[in-house]
């Protein structure tokens, strides 16, 4: 079976389970959306949010962009991932916004170890520099660390980069700060299963979602960055 046949087949799957009775979920959604969070994650085709989080349609206001980075608040912002989430703050009302990272996510491989490009191809190379201040201060404090360690801490301080410029939206800071609206960094460890999810107490990332067989590795911790 090739790819257009299994997707037509799955297309198929999803009208049977959501149009196939009188009465449907999207007969409450032909109209209008309302959902209550905005999630912003990785193109990468192994983390897919719908999927990770059960959601329905409906649920989830989803950005998906390389290594799921949110730029700041500037006159030369990308306008797609800004305009997105401008709608879903301002107009959508979300109450909660998650920024969702993955273990061996392949922009924070080309943000350390950037590939040859041309003019025609640097894209990515020039999407990346909004995480360059990430790896910079990686590669400084943990000069002594692995290549592999390395790439996991800068996968976990993209996330709170990414809140961090969060917050550069004036509107949504202001949000922020009256309580209307809740910011997540979450983490999917491709490894093992987990879900990690930072904690601003203790300044690191502690499981949300167990491994469904415990590696004997410590929790990820994230206290510099």
């Amino acid at each position: 079976m090739n790819d257009i046949e299994k997707f037509v087949r799955g297309y198929r799957r999803f009208q049977q389970q959501y149009f196939s009775d009188q009465q449907t979920l999207f007969d409450s959604l032909r109209e209008s959306q309302n959902p209550t969070t905005l999630l912003i994650g990785c193109c990468d085709s192994r983390v897919d949010p719908m999927l990770l989080t059960g959601s329905d349609p409906g649920d989830l206001f989803i950005v998906r962009n390389i290594a799921n980075l949110v730029p700041p608040c500037t006159d030369d912002a990308s306008p797609g991932v800004s305009s997105a989430i401008e709608f879903a703050v301002c107009n959508l009302e979300v109450k909660r916004i998650i920024v969702l990272g993955h273990a061996r996510c392949g922009g924070i491989r080309a943000l350390l170890s950037p590939p040859e490009i041309t003019p025609e191809t640097n894209f990515v190379e020039r999407w990346m520099r909004i995480a360059e201040p990430v790896r910079d201060r990686v590669l400084r404090d943990l000069a002594y660390k692995s290549s592999e360690a390395q790439h996991k801490a800068c996968e976990m301080a993209s996330i709170l980069h990414s809140l961090d410029n969060l917050l550069t939206y004036p509107w949504l800071k202001r949000r922020a700060e009256e309580g209307a609206l809740m910011l997540h960094g979450w983490y999917f460890d491709i490894e093992t299963g987990a879900l990690l999810a930072y904690s601003p107490r203790q300044q690191e990332f502690l499981p949300l979602v167990c491994p469904l067989d415990p590696p004997s590795k410590g929790v990820h911790r994230k206290t510099n960055f």
